[in-house]
C-alpha cells in the first residue's frame, strides 16, 4: 500500500470537523452501524464552510488506518467497542461497532533473534518503512519462519475490486505449500511509522482471498515495525465472533555474529520442551 504522510495539523483539525459532521448526520443513539456515501465528504466541507481537503479519501483513510476517531464519536461507543470505518461498495463507507479496531503489540511478549540477511543495499535505498519491512520479510523468510511452511512471493501492491466492499489493496500476497501438499495464500499488510494496523484491512484481506482465490487456505498476516527495529508478526482467524489473532511472534534482526552458543542453546531447550509438552 502506498506510503501517506501524516495529515499536517491543520489538515488534521479540518479531518475532524468532516468526519464529526458526517457521523454525526447518521448517528442515533441504539444503532451499530450505518453507511454514507464519500461524497459527503464535500457536502461536509461545504456546510462547514472549511476548505476541502487536498487528498478528499485521506481524511477518510486516517481515520481507518492512523489516528483514532475524535473523542465526540468515541464517547458514543458501549464499554469494550469502538467505531471503525470500513468499506461498503464503490465510493460508500460504513461506520461500524465492534470489539477492539486496532492491532497492537504485545510488548511483554520475547523477542526472537534472527541472523539478518537483509542485503546492505536494500537498507540503504528503502524509500520508506513500509518498503524497508516488506524487504525484510522477504530476504529473511519471515513469513515461513513465521507460519511453518515455505512461502513464495507471488505479487505486491494487489489491487482489486471486492463485490460488497469496493477497491480494495494488500500490500503483498504469498502463495505456501506446507509438508502435507497443503496450498495456502497469505496477503501481508506491513505498517511502519504513525501507521497502525487495523482489523479493517484484515477483513479485506479476507474477502480478498475468498473472492480471487477461493480454493486456497488463507491465512492473513500483518507486519508492524516496533522499536529497536523488531518486527512484529501476526497471523489471524474469521471465527464465530469475527476476525481475531490466532498468533503473534516479535523477531529482531542482528548480525549473524552477534548471537552467542548460549542464545542457540536458549531456543533448542525451547525447542524440546514444547516437543515434551505435544
Amino acid at each position: 500500500m502506498k506510503k501517506r504522510k501524516p495529515p499536517k495539523k491543520d489538515e488534521s483539525n479540518r479531518y475532524h470537523q468532516i468526519v464529526r459532521h458526517i457521523f454525526f448526520r447518521h448517528y442515533a443513539k441504539g444503532m451499530t452501524e450505518f453507511t454514507f456515501a464519500r461524497s459527503e465528504i464535500e457536502t461536509a466541507a461545504a456546510s462547514l464552510g472549511i476548505p476541502l481537503p487536498k487528498n478528499i479519501g485521506d481524511s477518510l483513510y486516517t481515520y481507518r488506518f492512523r489516528m483514532a476517531l475524535p473523542e465526540e464519536i468515541s464517547r458514543t461507543a458501549p464499554p469494550g467497542k469502538n467505531w471503525i470505518i470500513k468499506l461498503a461498495g464503490k465510493g460508500k463507507y460504513k461506520f461500524e461497532l465492534v470489539a477492539g479496531g486496532h492491532i497492537l503489540p504485545n510488548e511483554m511478549l520475547a523477542d526472537i533473534k534472527i541472523p539478518d540477511a537483509t542485503p546492505g543495499v536494500i537498507d540503504m535505498y528503502a524509500l520508506n518503512d513500509e518498503q524497508a519491512l516488506l524487504g525484510k520479510l522477504h530476504y529473511n523468510r519471515l513469513i515461513d519462519i513465521f507460519l511453518g511452511f515455505a512461502a513464495y512471493r507471488l505479487q505486491s501492491h494487489l489491487r482489486t475490486t471486492v463485490p460488497g466492499m469496493g477497491q480494495v489493496e494488500t500490500d503483498e500476497i504469498y502463495v505456501g505449500i506446507d509438508s502435507r501438499g497443503v496450498h495456502y495464500i497469505v496477503p501481508v499488510q506491513a505498517k511502519g511509522g504513525t501507521d497502525k494496523l487495523s482489523i479493517v484491512q484484515v477483513e479485506q484481506d479476507l474477502a480478498l482471498c475468498r473472492n480471487k482465490f477461493p480454493s486456497l487456505f488463507c491465512i492473513p498476516v500483518a507486519a508492524q515495525f516496533m522499536r529497536d527495529d523488531v518486527i512484529a508478526l501476526f497471523s489471524f482467524v474469521d471465527g464465530e465472533d469475527g476476525v481475531g489473532v490466532s498468533s503473534e511472534r516479535h523477531y529482531r534482526l542482528v548480525a549473524p555474529e552477534s548471537m552467542t552458543r548460549e542464545e542457540w542453546e536458549i531456543y533448542r531447550k525451547r525447542l524440546f520442551a514444547g516437543a515434551d509438552k505435544s
